[in-house]
């Protein structure tokens, strides 16, 4: 057995318009080594660039999504660091960020950056059986992948500084009251029921629904005037594609759109 087949991977599959990527660390709770770390951004940056690739699942093989960092393979003495190539789609969102949407399927332990991993993506499904700690400032330490500012995006400041001040461990119901999840699942329903969602995302128009995205991410990002400001420019980017086109003569004909993505 390879070294990185004991250590775990992060792989991938294309169904259809639609990339899968899976966790696939079982044996230590899909605990992160920096090797995983860079097998996720390449799978990430294939979403963001694959023109066939429409939209994307994130998910985790057994019981748990993920319990965090292998923190001795990051931070230890012996640590070998595999940062994210130059170029490369941040896992985070905190620099390049996936065009594409991406929902997210987590279960059972979703501990650290599991958390700040599932709120870099788009829509969120937890199994019935979460558990979710963003416990950093127990360890002395603080979140450092945008769980600072995530939390207060979806949640508002209340709820935000409840669970990060805290460092509690909160329940799927939980998450799903302040806007962390989207859908709650029973357990083992969490990867189909987000995969049904992304199936359904795939058969809009993909060029329409990448502009959306960059415009909710301008709005947070800039305010309301940058989000106004970008209406033109999303405007000439949609109005004069083939799928624009195919959406209106559908709708004309009284028959389902077929988009190419172009």
């Amino acid at each position: 057995m390879t070294d990185s087949a004991r250590e775990g991977q992060v792989r991938h599959e294309q169904h259809d318009h639609i990339l899968k990527i899976v966790i696939d660390n079982p044996t230590k709770k899909n605990a992160f080594s920096p090797e995983m770390m860079a097998q996720l951004s390449d799978a990430l940056t294939l979403l963001d660039r694959d023109d066939s690739l429409w939209a994307g699942v994130l998910c985790a093989a057994g019981e748990n999504f993920t319990a965090g960092l292998d923190m001795p393979k990051f931070f230890g003495p012996t640590a070998k660091r595999r940062p994210v190539p130059d170029g490369n789609i941040d896992p985070f969102g905190l620099s390049n960020r996936c065009r594409k949407p991406i929902v997210t399927a987590v279960q059972g332990i979703v501990f650290t950056i599991g958390i700040e991993m599932m709120l870099a993506g788009d829509i969120v499904v937890a199994a019935d059986d979460c558990r979710f700690c963003q416990m950093e400032a127990k360890r002395g330490i603080a979140p450092l992948a945008g769980a600072h500012f995530r939390y207060i995006s979806r949640a508002g400041w209340g709820d935000a500084m409840y669970h990060l001040l805290l460092c509690d461990e909160f329940s799927a119901a939980e998450a799903h009251r302040i806007g962390l999840v989207q859908e709650v699942v029973p357990a083992g329903q969490q990867v189909d029921r987000a995969m049904t969602l992304a199936q359904i995302i795939a058969r809009n128009a993909p060029l329409g629904i990448q502009v959306t995205k960059e415009a909710g991410r301008k709005f947070i990002e800039a305010g309301e005037q940058a989000a106004i400001a970008i209406i033109p420019q999303i405007r000439e980017r949609v109005l004069n594609t083939a799928d624009a086109a195919e959406g209106i003569k559908s709708f004309v004909e009284r028959r389902a759109a077929v988009f190419q993505g172009r």
